[in-house]
């Protein structure tokens, strides 16, 4: 679909709920594919390679609903989308799934015909500063003007950062993060505020990135999670407990190496979670093999969290809100069974 055809479809998405419950499963099932809409490019989130070969935290989601669904991680089109398309390109049914930093909130989860199926990154906003500003706190930003992207969450929050302290603003805006930067750096703002990930990301696009620095302060809450259109319940559940099965099997310690090894395991929450036992693939309307092969191919949620964004990445992000619950953060399973 056209780039004019998601625009004119904007204003249907804004106002009706879902134009399609359709079922899903077995349309992609059909097409042998998970048309997956992802960001134009964020590092560490959706972005290709040398190799033209998509990666990134939001790409594992798409993977990981394609190992579960097809049987194969690489079975997924991947549709670059900017903030103001992408609502449209689920609405309309261009694409199955989004998984594109899109974070949670409450009209969005019920004007527009959406379900957010959960969480694959807590994250909060923030604020890059150019070090040479000599500023250390958001709190010296008045009359500061900002470069953000359009269709977000973000102008809304700086807005309400700034009113409460009564503190005033410009706004340069953009669709895209590469176009975000590229004002920033050509000095057209004197700052980039989005969410914390993010501007870790845009950080080493710069130049030199010693040169800018992140302030302190996070402002908002961004659960960041992939999208599913509603009236659609089985899709719903198989993207939801996708996420989940990911949590589960760091939780307990099923690996990408290990998953085979571990199908001989004597522990009943391993044998649930990788079909040994149980009837949860039937229960989705997928075979036993789901989750096996969701942390055969893809990993568990550790593993894609390190190797994109964290320690095994060039982002280093703190694991922080994103940790298991029993490591002190916010990622928690759902009992499989």
């Amino acid at each position: 679909m056209k780039h004019i055809n998601r625009t004119l479809l904007l204003g249907l998405t804004l106002l009706a709920p879902s134009i399609s419950s359709a079922d899903t499963l077995d349309q992609v099932t059909k097409k042998g594919v998970i048309t997956c809409g992802v960001s134009t490019g964020l590092p560490g989130f959706a972005l290709t390679n040398s190799d033209g070969v998509w990666e990134g935290l939001d790409v594992s989601v798409c993977q990981s609903v394609a190992a579960a669904v097809l049987g194969d991680a690489t079975k997924v089109k991947y549709i670059p989308l900017t903030t103001t398309e992408r609502f449209t390109a689920l609405q309309s049914g261009e694409i199955d799934l989004l998984s594109r930093n899109t974070t949670w909130t409450a009209t969005r989860d019920t004007s527009l015909g959406f379900n957010f199926a959960g969480v694959n990154y807590y994250d909060g906003q923030g604020f890059m500063v150019n070090k040479k500003l000599g500023v250390s706190s958001a709190k010296e930003l008045d009359g500061a003007t900002f470069c953000l992207q359009s269709g977000s969450t973000t102008e809304m929050n700086l807005t309400d950062y700034f009113k409460t302290h009564k503190m005033d603003y410009k706004a340069v805006t953009y669709d895209t993060p590469a176009q975000t930067i590229g004002g920033f750096k050509k000095g057209r703002c004197d700052a980039i505020t989005s969410d914390a990930s993010q501007l870790y990301s845009l950080k080493l696009q710069m130049q030199d990135p010693s040169s800018v620095m992140v302030l302190p302060e996070i402002i908002s809450k961004e659960p960041l999670g992939p999208v599913v259109r509603q009236g659609d319940d089985k899709w719903f559940n198989i993207v939801k407990w996708t996420l989940y099965a990911a949590t589960e099997a760091e939780e307990l310690g099923v690996t990408k190496a290990n998953a085979q090894a571990q199908l001989k395991s004597a522990n009943p929450s391993v044998q649930r979670l990788l079909g040994v036992t149980g009837k949860m693939g039937e229960n989705l309307g997928l075979t036993t093999e789901w989750a096996y092969n969701i942390v055969s191919q893809v990993g568990n949620y550790g593993e894609t969290f390190d190797r994109t964004v964290g320690k095994g990445s060039p982002l280093q992000i703190d694991r922080g809100l994103n940790k298991l619950w029993s490591d002190g953060g916010l990622m928690y399973s759902m009992p499989i069974r």
